[in-house]
């Protein structure tokens, strides 16, 4: 009989360690591509002025992100035949959720999971209680973050002095090997 009680969290285990194999960064690609949430994204406002953006998955991390934006600012600029890029507004949003789930190794007498649950109305609206509601639990945070910026691009030597003022070709050399690129197929 113990064996029948094993077979749910082994089933649980292996679908966990299968997905988590699946689960990789947003790669450097517009938003968008191959059905994938994450990327870049442009917007142009002005002939030398763009909105630029890059969002990330739940396993990509803020530097990388961030790093993308900079990239995609950086190429549009050698695109448009630009020689350096600047910062008008850049910003970096982060959106955090928790989601919690029942201990898998968590048994009553009832098995796995099992637990009852009442609803009432109360103040306007419907709401449940859970009483074991104190009982392992395993809560996970989740964060993926967004880059945006608005850049002006120009041409000759960037303003000296101006720390948001970037060397387009320099972005490209120095950041574009540490940018993760798609899977070749």
């Amino acid at each position: 009989m113990k064996h029948l009680r094993k077979a749910p969290v082994l089933l649980a285990v292996a679908g966990a360690l299968a997905l988590g194999a699946c689960a990789t960064a947003t790669p450097y690609q517009p938003a968008g591509y191959n059905g994938e949430r994450g990327g870049y994204a442009e917007q142009r406002l002005e002939a030398n002025r763009y909105s630029v953006s890059f969002s990330g998955n739940s396993v990509t991390s803020r530097d990388q992100v961030e790093m993308s934006l900079l990239l995609r600012a950086a190429e549009l600029t050698v695109e448009n035949g630009y020689d350096w890029f600047a910062t008008v507004t850049r910003a970096t949003d982060r959106d955090t959720r928790f989601y919690t789930t029942p201990d898998p190794f968590y048994y009553d007498r009832y098995g796995p999971y099992w637990g009852p649950q009442w609803r009432f109305y109360q103040r306007g609206y419907w709401s449940t209680w859970d009483p074991y509601w104190g009982r392992d639990r395993d809560i996970r945070q989740v964060d993926r973050y967004e880059a945006t910026a608005e850049i002006v691009m120009g041409r000759g030597p960037k303003p000296a002095g101006d720390p948001n003022a970037f060397d387009a070709r320099e972005v490209i050399n120095n950041i574009g090997p540490r940018v993760l690129r798609p899977a070749s197929k």
